[in-house]
């Protein structure tokens, strides 16, 4: 062993200890691994900040913009919440709501699908009186599954996609990964259906900030174009559409007004209602049945999100100018350019249209303005605002849009008309210019220290293979393959890559994992696809910890879950894992050298 490779895994080593100790967040670890591996002469100064621009960087990042762009449109959820009231059993609801996140995982971020979906999960949950524990593993696990079906379901694909085209000259195509990964996925989910049974029953999870609040039912106002959905249906269609956790307080139809409407009232264009729910549900029927939330503004342009407008909740002190006076009275939109979109009260309903509440000390507003300028619109107004919430009431949506632009892009990878990092680069840019997401949102959907993991790694992974490290770790798992045959050696290598991937971080197992088994495929003679399929499925695939990968750790507090639970379900799973896609694996993949 020479003193470059020696270095070479003393900083791997040093970097997987770090890791592994947790004291040093990922991105920052990863940056002082790059800075060490310079200073050590194993990575040279021209090739420092290569990674940074490397076309995985711009494929992830646009693929965690497209992604949040399908989940905050809503589509998915409505066409899942149609069907929610026949999920009455905890077994078909971990059936539907893991299947559907394992099949939206393989076009969309798994993370951002799992995201999506997690409220559909507590609903249910609270719907029945079932925990949500049962629920909350099953869909992290399942979106896992579901990334390995795609090129860019998921970071390890992507980047063992660009390691083969380094090693042979060309990449995985977007369904390469498919037979074995959908194989892996149903196999996975037939567990998934009983295997909620091992999980610890009657957990509580976390407690959100919604409930640290303990905010009453906002009363929002709104009408009904003519477009919208809910003409010529019910009041009691409205209020179901709205899993009936939004309440019709009045009907305005002309100068008719209806105080806790029937509901059998059929619903017409240009009725106002005055509903009353809370923040989520009431942003949900709003942007699900097209209502427009009234305003003293009429502009268009506030029905679409833009970079500055946006919402913000504030308590009225007990010396405000707004007490005992109405919005109007007021002028909120002529003097300080905000509207009010909703209304908290503790101990009382509000049945009057926003624009006539005369409001009162301890009420809970929501105003629409420019962000830029609200906290001075605040304090002006001696309104105090609240801790930061993802607030919806007034964000529009978009409907089908991002899923059209999500399909093209994948439609012109998969036929190769153009490359994937240009695809998807392409869709998230075509998102910002249909407003599926404003510049705010799309920035704060970009997960930035990933990306630096990655751009900081990848030169140092590389110094792993020029220095003749990979070539040296692979003699090593040569020698110890030379007994086995060639199906022990694929199970081999992808149990490593499991068991690494709980300590370094998925993208990163691959990123050093990678280059090990293609020279280990190499020096025993074999076809080496099928062993960067085996390390992206190993390392895509860590159901043991909550830690190795974001979902996981996503479901930890809402599940009530600890460290142990993991196993439980994802020790068995694991072993699925390998029992199905070994053999899979080598029927799609030939290990004869090409």
């Amino acid at each position: 062993m020479t003193l470059q490779q020696s270095l070479a895994f003393a900083i791997i080593a040093g970097m997987m200890v770090l890791f592994v100790w947790g004291r040093l967040r990922y991105d920052l670890v990863a940056v002082l691994t790059l800075l060490v591996a310079i200073a050590a002469g194993i990575v040279p100064y021209d090739k420092a900040f290569s990674g940074f621009s490397d076309d995985i960087i711009i494929i992830i990042a646009s693929a965690l913009l497209v992604s949040s762009a399908v989940a905050r449109s809503g589509v998915i959820e409505r066409v899942l919440r149609r069907y929610g009231s026949h999920l009455t059993k905890t077994h078909t609801q971990v059936l539907a709501l893991t299947g559907t996140v394992t099949l939206l995982s393989a076009f969309v971020k798994n993370i951002g699908a799992l995201a999506m979906l997690m409220p559909v999960a507590f609903q249910l949950a609270r719907r029945n009186n079932k925990p949500v524990s049962a629920l909350l593993m099953p869909m992290s696990f399942g979106a896992l599954l579901g990334g390995i079906v795609t090129l860019v379901g998921t970071s390890p694909n992507i980047i063992v996609s660009k390691v083969r085209e380094d090693i042979v000259g060309t990449p995985f195509g977007m369904f390469d990964f498919t037979p074995v990964g959908a194989g892996i996925a149903i196999a996975g989910l037939i567990f998934l259906a009983f295997g909620w049974r091992l999980l610890p029953r009657g957990r509580k999870g976390s407690a959100s900030i919604e409930a640290a609040f303990n905010i009453e039912g906002y009363t929002t106002e709104a009408a009904i174009p003519a477009d919208s959905p809910i003409v010529g249906k019910t009041v009691s269609a409205l209020e179901e559409a709205g899993e009936n956790e939004v309440e019709v307080i009045t009907l305005l139809r002309g100068r008719d007004r209806r105080h806790d409407p029937n509901g059998n009232t059929v619903l017409k264009a240009d009725d106002i209602v005055i509903l009353q729910g809370e923040p989520t549900a009431l942003e949900r029927i709003v942007g699900l049945e097209k209502l427009k939330l009234t305003r003293d503004d009429t502009s268009h342009a506030l029905d679409s999100p833009t970079d500055e407008i946006g919402v913000m909740e504030a308590v009225v002190t007990a010396g405000s100018e707004l007490i005992d006076r109405t919005p109007v009275q007021a002028r909120l939109h002529e003097r300080y350019d905000v509207n009010l979109l909703a209304v908290s009260r503790a101990g009382r309903r509000i049945t009057q249209r926003l624009r006539s509440v005369r409001l009162r000390a301890g009420d809970v507003i929501v105003l629409q303005g420019n962000l830029t300028t609200m906290p001075e619109t605040l304090g002006a107004l001696h309104v105090l605002p609240l801790a930061e919430r993802d607030v919806g009431i007034g964000r529009g949506r978009r409907s089908l849009l991002p899923l059209i632009v999500l399909g093209a892009a994948m439609l012109l990878v998969a036929f190769h008309v153009i490359p994937v990092a240009i695809a998807f680069f392409g869709a998230a840019v075509l998102m910002l210019l249909v407003r599926a997401l404003t510049l705010r949102e799309a920035y704060d959907s970009i997960e930035a220290p990933i990306l630096v993991m990655l751009g900081a790694l990848i030169p140092v992974s590389d110094a792993l293979r020029t220095t003749g490290g990979t070539d040296l770790i692979a003699g090593w798992l040569a020698a110890v393959a030379t007994h086995l045959p060639p199906l022990g050696t694929l199970a081999l290598i992808m149990v490593a890559a499991m068991a690494v991937t709980p300590f370094l971080n998925n993208a990163a197992t691959v990123l050093v994992v990678a280059p090990i088994a293609a020279s280990f495929a190499k020096s025993l003679g074999y076809n080496p696809d099928p062993f960067l399929m085996a390390v992206a499925i190993g390392a895509a695939c860590d159901f043991l910890t909550p830690i190795g990968h974001q979902c996981n750790t996503l479901v930890m507090g809402p599940g009530g879950y600890r460290f142990g639970d993991y196993w439980r379900l994802g020790l068995p799973l694991s072993v699925i894992v390998v029992m199905v896609g070994v053999p899979l694996i080598a029927l799609v993949w030939p290990f004869a050298a090409r």
